[in-house]
């Protein structure tokens, strides 16, 4: 029996994919920490190369993701059910949608929503003037850009392939190189550019992973410090980053349904409630006049936004760079969006899923974004709050300023910060449970990953994003992840194309598809009658 045991357990994890990506990235990390400034010159000069060469490519990138998406949805392929069809969907939609919601947007919303529009403002478009008021219009307008149908489009896309041959196929092994056998045949999948591709996935994971945990930190700390006086220190980052660890290693080894849905669902009330209290307490009548200003303007710019590189302009602004290294760096994180919601997506059409991803968390960042921004916006026009000069400085340090000014300021602080760690914990067990699924030997079609396996992952991508954060080397693996989107991006058109050619083979749309309701044809039998 002990025998069996640990053969059980050593076969627990695929080590072929796991180890060389793990010792990659370990490797990568020291680099940086002993040569941090280096380092980061080197990969900012090879970012800023990409920027000013392939900011066409970038942006046709997303927009094709939309337009596959939009195919996928309204063709016959938006018929086809991930799994059996006569099953229902494993979550609610409202389950659903929150639990996309948290993954997709996770605490960075709240970092963008309160400051992405005096970045802009200080740094507009088109010639538009620092500061005045059409340049505070571009801001809001565009933090709201950054959380919408392109970024989306970019989590999503490769989630029917991996949701197919979960799902449909019964396929074992949830794998971005599983998802490409069609393509490519078992002697590339079951050999060594199946490992490579997986490996990819793994590396980019990973780093972002500890990039999102370093840089998520200072949401927290910045307004634990204004809350309690104190002074940020590598002491206090740390306390945060181990509660947070406590909290998603504890939701990730409870799983979907009894950790990430009900932290998920839970957080959709504490951040509707957080919006109503700024509504009631702050400047309510301002934020909904600008809200539908920034609609406005958001709905008749979008071309702009989604189609600018600012080719005649002397320069380069804001919103230039920062929507490439947006679309790059959400490029990196498209493999873990997609294969968790492929996992999460049983019972679901494949319209459903890209739809809900498209839209649920457009619609709720859109709202979020009218909030904050809407409220930090009001406090820079009544000169309550510096907020373009805090920002100049330290963008960070302007959110517990704007807080602060609210009534009732100590309650707003904490309500902020415990909606930023759920948000965070969500992001993260989300995370480590797809990184298990991914590595985990077990039949992902018929069982959950491994909770040994989840609570060293989260060890893992704990231990790193705290060494990075205390050594150095957190900046420039930030950089790098923005740049492992390139590979990323082909491997996410090759799985859309297989996702076609998978469905074409099975016709999935005659075999995996609902029974229509007959109530239309009854309805024309008895007119006729």
């Amino acid at each position: 029996m002990s025998e069996n045991n640990k053969s059980n357990k050593s076969k627990l994890i695929d080590y072929k994919i796991f180890a060389p990506s793990l010792l990659i990235v370990i490797f990568i990390s020291i680099l940086f920490a002993i040569y941090e400034s280096e380092s980061l010159d080197l990969l900012n000069g090879i970012f800023d190369t990409i920027v000013e060469v392939f900011s066409w490519g970038y942006i046709w990138y997303a927009i094709i993701l939309v337009g596959a998406g939009l195919y996928l949805s309204f063709s016959k392929y938006g018929e086809i059910v991930l799994g059996d069809p006569t099953e229902k969907p494993r979550f609610t939609l409202f389950e659903y949608s929150s639990i996309l919601i948290a993954m997709g947007l996770g605490s960075t919303i709240m970092r963008t929503g309160m400051t992405q529009w005096a970045e802009v403002a200080i740094d507009p478009p088109f010639g538009v003037e620092a500061q005045s008021a059409e340049a505070l219009l571009w801001g809001n307008a565009y933090s709201m850009f950054m959380w919408s149908f392109q970024v989306f489009a970019i989590f999503v896309m490769a989630a029917p392939a991996i949701g197919y041959i979960l799902h449909v196929r019964k396929r074992p092994l949830m794998r971005i190189s599983e998802a490409c056998r069609t393509i490519f045949g078992n002697k590339f999948t079951d050999g060594i550019g199946g490992k490579i591709l997986d490996i990819i996935f793994l590396i980019s994971i990973l780093s972002g992973a500890a990039v999102t945990l370093g840089l998520g930190t200072p949401i927290v700390t910045y307004n634990l410090a204004e809350l309690f006086n104190i002074e940020i220190s590598f002491g206090l980052t740390m306390t945060v980053t181990i509660v947070w660890v406590i909290l998603f290693s504890i939701s990730a080894y409870l799983g979907i349904e009894r950790g990430i849905k009900k932290l998920s669902t839970l957080n959709m009330y504490f951040a509707g409630g957080f919006a109503v209290f700024i509504m009631l307490a702050g400047p309510g009548i301002f934020i909904l006049n600008y809200f539908t200003d920034s609609i406005g303007f958001l709905l008749s710019n979008y071309i702009d936004f989604s189609l600018n590189t600012n080719s005649v302009y002397e320069g380069t602004t804001h919103i230039e760079s920062n929507t490439i290294f947006w679309f790059a760096y959400s490029a990196t994180w498209a493999m873990l969006h997609s294969v968790f919601a492929a996992k999460i997506s049983r019972g679901r059409t494949i319209r459903e899923m890209i739809l809900t991803y498209l839209l649920a968390p457009t619609l709720i960042s859109w709202v979020a974004t009218g909030v904050l921004g809407g409220l930090g916006v009001h406090r820079y026009l009544t000169g309550e709050v510096p907020v373009l000069e805090i920002v100049q400085e330290n963008a960070m340090a302007a959110i517990p300023e704007i807080l602060s000014s609210l009534p009732f300021s100590t309650i707003a602080i904490s309500i902020f910060v415990i909606i930023a760690i759920i948000f965070m914990t969500t992001t993260l067990d989300s995370t480590t449970y797809t990184i298990a699924s991914y590595t985990g030997t077990k039949n992902m079609s018929k069982a959950e990953p491994s909770k040994s396996l989840r609570i060293i992952v989260a060890a893992i991508i704990t231990i790193l994003a705290l060494t990075l954060m205390r050594i150095g080397g957190l900046a420039p693996l930030e950089v790098l992840s923005g740049l492992m989107g390139i590979p990323i991006i082909i491997i996410q058109f090759l799985t859309i194309y297989a996702a076609k050619k998978m469905m074409d083979e099975d016709q999935a749309w005659i075999t995996n598809v609902r029974e229509k309701k007959e109530g239309k044809n009854k309805k024309t039998t008895s007119k006729s009658l």
